[in-house]
């Protein structure tokens, strides 16, 4: 069937087949081992970008001077200031330049391939706007392609592209203050707004990313996402195979998925605010079959599932840590699907959310550490004012175990029908209920919080 396949799709299914017997292999090396995937030999991402020439696209960029001819011109090293005003792509950049457009020159691709190929190191792009790139899937169609080391983009405002800015084994780039929107289509049809591929310690800092489907990053280690902006897309951002990123004061609205965590160890979330991650599978983060990370002081608000967990911790003896976040007004705010033991939750704040933690396949949490967390319905006393509660906070399941247990009924989660049935469980219990979770040490008043 493979060989059946054309060479772009056989290169995908033996790229997809060894990144999983890589990680499988190091698994089985010894417990709690983590693939490293950045020394494993890999195979090329890809054949070099398709440059679609300049009659091929759509006639109303043949008037405009190509851009080509000014880069062609420039000598390597040099600085490249073109004057203001609109140039045809596409652009083929192999030279180390400083290209600067001042925030007045247009690149336009003509709707057709990648608007802009920076392949070379060392170069920096900055103050452009590039549009106009194709629709193809299998051809990677892109406003800003990077295939290059130590290059700084920044600046660069990118509409009606397919991808956006998409980096491919590129290393240690800078990717600064640009803003990027997908072409105008449904949400699973549209490019992703910024993809790392196999590409090591970069640094993604004070983008914006909208309307577009996720920001990725695949086998990708070391990377720094830091004071972003992502909004009205799928997944804001989007970590597989991908160890020891800091994901750190990212603003993350409106979209499906704030940060999904996807086989991958080490993860740091801190100072984040992911707000509005709404609709029949919206979480703030999520996790599966991940290991390793620590959520940090963040602000997970006002979504469907604040945290869900799938088989995470994976590894034997790692442990996910979540400190000092708050968890508010969501409609589940910690979700599991099964009991693992592994989680250490420790002065976060639960406020204001329908359901404080579900467990499912009739599981609890009582093997986690649950220490020092201030919840909004503890029903205790601080008779001696040290700010702790003179009794744990308890949280038992009634008849609230039944949408746990079959998923299919949660849609029914807050019928007036469930509503008494669970009160009147809670008034005379005519089952016993289940124990899913004890903080013996719960906090009497509310932390408060600096203004993010």
């Amino acid at each position: 069937m493979i060989l059946a396949m054309s060479g772009y799709r056989r290169l995908i299914v033996a790229a997809v087949l060894f990144a999983w017997s890589g990680p499988l292999l190091a698994i089985g090396e010894g417990a709690g081992s983590a693939p490293d995937l950045s020394t494993a030999p890999r195979v090329t991402v890809d054949s070099p970008t398709r440059i679609i020439p300049l009659r091929d696209r759509d006639k109303r960029i043949h008037g405009l001077t190509p851009f080509q001819q000014l880069v062609d011109a420039a000598p390597a090293g040099s600085v490249l200031r073109p004057k203001p005003g609109s140039y045809a792509g596409p652009v083929h950049l192999t030279k180390p330049l400083l290209i600067d457009g001042g925030g007045k020159v247009t690149i336009d691709g003509g709707d057709q391939g990648t608007v802009f190929v920076l392949e070379t190191s060392n170069a920096t792009l900055r103050g452009m706007h590039l549009t106009g790139s194709g629709s193809s899937f299998d051809t990677d169609d892109a406003c800003l392609n990077v295939r290059g080391n130590n290059n700084t983009i920044e600046a660069i405002v990118i509409d009606n592209c397919l991808f956006g800015i998409d980096l491919k084994q590129s290393n240690n780039n800078t990717v600064r203050g640009n803003r990027v929107r997908s072409k105008v289509a449904e949400l699973g049809v549209r490019g992703d707004g910024l993809r790392l591929w196999y590409s090591m310690n970069n640094r993604i800092e004070g983008n914006t990313v909208v309307d577009s489907r996720d920001m990725v990053a695949w086998y990708s280690n070391n990377n720094l996402f830091l004071s972003n902006h992502g909004a009205r897309s799928r997944y804001s951002i989007h970590f597989m195979f991908a160890n020891d990123n800091v994901v750190e004061g990212n603003q993350f609205y409106d979209n499906a998925v704030g940060v999904y965590l996807m086989y991958t160890e080490n993860i740091t979330l801190r100072n984040n605010i992911i707000s509005h991650s709404n609709g029949p599978t919206g979480m703030g983060i999520g996790f599966k079959e991940s290991s390793a990370t620590l959520l940090e002081n963040n602000e997970i608000i006002y979504n469907a599932l604040g945290l869900s967990a799938d088989l995470s911790p994976f590894q034997p003896g790692t442990k996910i840590i979540l400190k000092n976040n708050r968890i508010a007004y969501s409609g589940i705010a910690i979700n599991f699907n099964s009991s693992l033991e592994g989680y250490e939750v420790t002065g976060n704040i639960f406020e204001g959310n329908i359901t404080n933690l579900a467990v499912g396949a009739g599981g609890n949490a009582r093997l986690d550490v649950w220490r020092g967390n201030y919840w909004d319905d503890y029903q205790g006393f601080d008779r001696n004012s040290d700010g702790i509660g003179d009794t744990p906070y308890d949280l038992y399941a009634y008849t609230d175990r039944i949408w746990m247990e079959i998923p299919a009924a949660r849609f029914f989660k807050n019928a007036p029908m469930m509503e008494t049935l669970d009160f009147l469980e809670r008034l005379a219990p005519f089952s016993s209920p289940d124990l899913i979770l004890r903080d013996e040490k719960p906090l009497f008043n509310r932390p408060t919080r600096a203004n993010k």
